[in-house]
């Protein structure tokens, strides 16, 4: 077992861990969740020895072997095969000396320890896990230094697999990866027998690897049992018991005041006043610590363009002249199309999204773009070069200087940013805020075609859920590379796999596409009753929905709007009638303003249940879609 006993760090002046406590069962897989900035890295810091708590403990069993990813990725001229199989320090170190032992009985227990760790077959075992992450036979002998920062980022993953200690760390490991190898990586956890603790923003992982969830929130955790989304019900459903408590817990201690400060000064009902003092005072407070702000995301209604926005005839696309990356492409891109490329990394999927982005030419074949095509193109490199010494409104008026600032400020806040973020320095923001401004960026034009490669990373889950959200009120058409699953199941209706030369339809969904990884069967299953729509009526179909829910979701914020305002109108009338000498001055107009407030919060109850309605729909419209 894994015991995180009353830890407490303080950071800067700050608390970040503030008594946490956890007892987490050993040969399990648990997910730990929070949000950015709650304290995730610093827990993992504490268990791993980076960082000293200033109070409690971390213990585990003495046997226990604990292993993370490196920090670090190598870069040198050991091939990527030979890293993996250092990472195992006990084999490498065995293995050298029984090349220069010379005492028999000694190199008897080498060989039998050799024996028992499995030594033998560890180079297919390494081969196995750096293949499951994206590295042929042939890039396994190539020395790390050939590969970028990513890359071997995924090297310093295969090791750490490699090793299997018995408690693993794994801090967003999907970062790094693409879908093929995050589909891998589910696959391999669910197998690992030793523990595994997982900070991941990716809610597929969390759901069909973990076994519980570790909640940190306010510098205390709680241990759930389940996946992702059974930790989001069982929470909800908890929270709903506790803020109905505290209502009624509330109503009593407001019955009981008023009784105090009516009686307090009678002699008759003294007695029973104190009594009530002391119960008011021993009444246990419950406390609900409010929803959590999450910034929006809302993407720009696209440019009116007629279909088709791109066509192509038998193109061809690469980076060197006669060396074709992708050959006989022919599509047809239309508005509301949407659309996911899946693929191995280093398959082309990269190259699709750059050729239609208008960042590459055709080497032969025939590429129409249409006149009013306006593409808006996200690449996670991208955020690298942004200049980190200038603020988001300095960038986007950079780019675009005769907008007003005014338009400026609207375009970043439709991306979550406020006053203040968007005068931060873009090095002071968050990854998550970065990726934001990326966004923001990207559909600064009012793109017809959004292409979206890698757009998830350093988006924590409700930022996720704001995007997928956002990509399906928006009026245009998609191209999307991403290793989110739930974002690609939520918001794609086409797949086209990438691979060996060619991009094709892959007739099947996601899971069809996870058996084809694994077993290399790509035969869809499909229910008899089924039968395939054509593009058209699908397109017409998935449009229909679309506008449904856009609509249901208007008439949801129509309401929220409602009941903001007469909220607003209560707490005036509220400050009118605190005037202890209104109805002494003008009766009238104290009786006045009485029925008005009793009015208004009938019209606010039915604006609430009207709230709650429409919102049902919209859900119930949401997960039909």
């Amino acid at each position: 077992m894994l015991a995180i006993d009353n830890v407490v760090v303080r950071i800067a002046g700050r608390e970040i861990l503030s008594g946490a406590t956890a007892n987490l069962p050993a040969g399990r897989r648990i997910g730990l969740v929070g949000r950015n900035g709650a304290g995730k890295s610093t827990l993992f810091n504490v268990i791993l020895g980076r960082l000293h708590a200033d109070d409690g403990e971390v213990s585990w069993p003495s046997a226990w072997k604990v292993g993370a990813v490196a920090q670090e990725a190598p870069g040198n001229d050991i091939s990527l095969l030979d890293t993996v199989l250092a990472a195992d320090t006990e084999r490498t170190r065995l293995l050298a000396e029984a090349e220069t032992e010379t005492d028999s009985h000694r190199l008897g227990d080498i060989y039998l320890r050799l024996g028992d760790i499995d030594a033998y077959t560890a180079p297919s075992r390494a081969a196995a896990i750096l293949a499951g992450l994206g590295f042929s036979a042939e890039e396994q002998e190539r020395p790390t230094r050939e590969f970028s920062g990513g890359w071997r980022m995924r090297v310093a993953l295969a090791a750490i697999l490699f090793t299997a200690p018995d408690l693993l760390l794994l801090d967003e490991p999907t970062n790094y990866l693409d879908l093929e190898g995050v589909l891998w990586l589910e696959n391999f956890i669910q197998k690992y027998r030793g523990t595994t603790l997982i900070v991941s923003h990716d809610r597929d992982l969390l759901n069909t690897a973990c076994e519980f969830i570790l909640h940190l929130e306010r510098g205390k955790l709680k241990l759930y049992t389940g996946g992702y989304d059974t930790f989001v019900e069982t929470r909800a459903a908890a929270r709903a018991n506790d803020l109905a408590f505290a209502k009624k817990q509330e109503a009593a201690r407001a019955h009981m005041q008023k009784f105090v400060d009516r009686f307090k000064a009678s002699a008759a009902k003294a007695r029973q006043a104190q009594s009530r003092v002391k119960m008011l005072a021993k009444m246990a407070m419950v406390e609900v610590p409010p929803e959590e702000f999450v910034a929006p995301i809302r993407i720009p209604e696209a440019t009116g363009a007629s279909p088709p926005l791109v066509t192509m005839d038998r193109a061809s696309v690469g980076y060197e002249p006669g060396k074709p990356i992708l050959t006989n492409l022919s599509f047809r891109f239309d508005p509301q199309d949407r659309i996911a490329l899946l693929g191995k990394n280093g398959n082309g999927k990269s190259t699709m999204a750059k050729l239609l982005a208008g960042k590459l030419q055709v080497m032969g074949g025939e590429f129409t773009p249409a006149r009013k095509l306006v593409v808006g193109y996200f690449a996670q490199h991208q955020a690298e070069e942004l200049d980190t010494t200038i603020t988001p409104i300095q960038t986007l008026q950079n780019l675009r200087p005769k907008l007003t600032l005014e338009q400026v400020r609207t375009q970043l806040g439709g991306f979550g940013f406020s006053a203040d973020k968007a005068q931060t320095e873009v090095g002071k923001l968050s990854g998550g805020e970065r990726a934001r401004l990326m966004l923001a960026l990207t559909t600064l034009d009012k793109p017809n075609l959004l292409i979206l490669d890698e757009p998830t990373n350093h988006l924590d889950i409700d930022a996720r859920n704001e995007l997928l959200t956002a990509l399906n009120d928006f009026d245009g058409a998609v191209v999307l590379v991403s290793h989110d699953r739930r974002l690609i199941e939520a918001t794609a209706e086409t797949l086209l796999l990438v691979s060996d030369g060619q991009v094709k339809p892959f007739e099947g969904d996601l899971d069809d596409y996870r058996r084809f990884l694994l077993t290399g069967d790509n035969r869809p299953t499909r229910r008899v009753e089924e039968a395939p729509k054509g593009k058209d009526e699908q397109r017409r179909s998935n449009a229909s929905k679309r506008q449904n829910l856009k609509s249901l979701k208007d008439k949801v914020e129509a309401t929220e709007s409602q009941i903001a305002t007469l909220q607003a109108e209560i707490a005036k009338l509220d400050r009118s009638l605190a005037d202890p000498l209104l109805f002494t001055k003008d009766p009238a107009k104290g009786s006045a303003v009485s029925k008005k407030r009793a009015d208004a919060l009938r019209k606010l109850e039915t604006a609430e249940k009207s709230w709650l309605a429409a919102q049902e729909e919209y859900d119930a419209a949401a997960a039909e879609s």
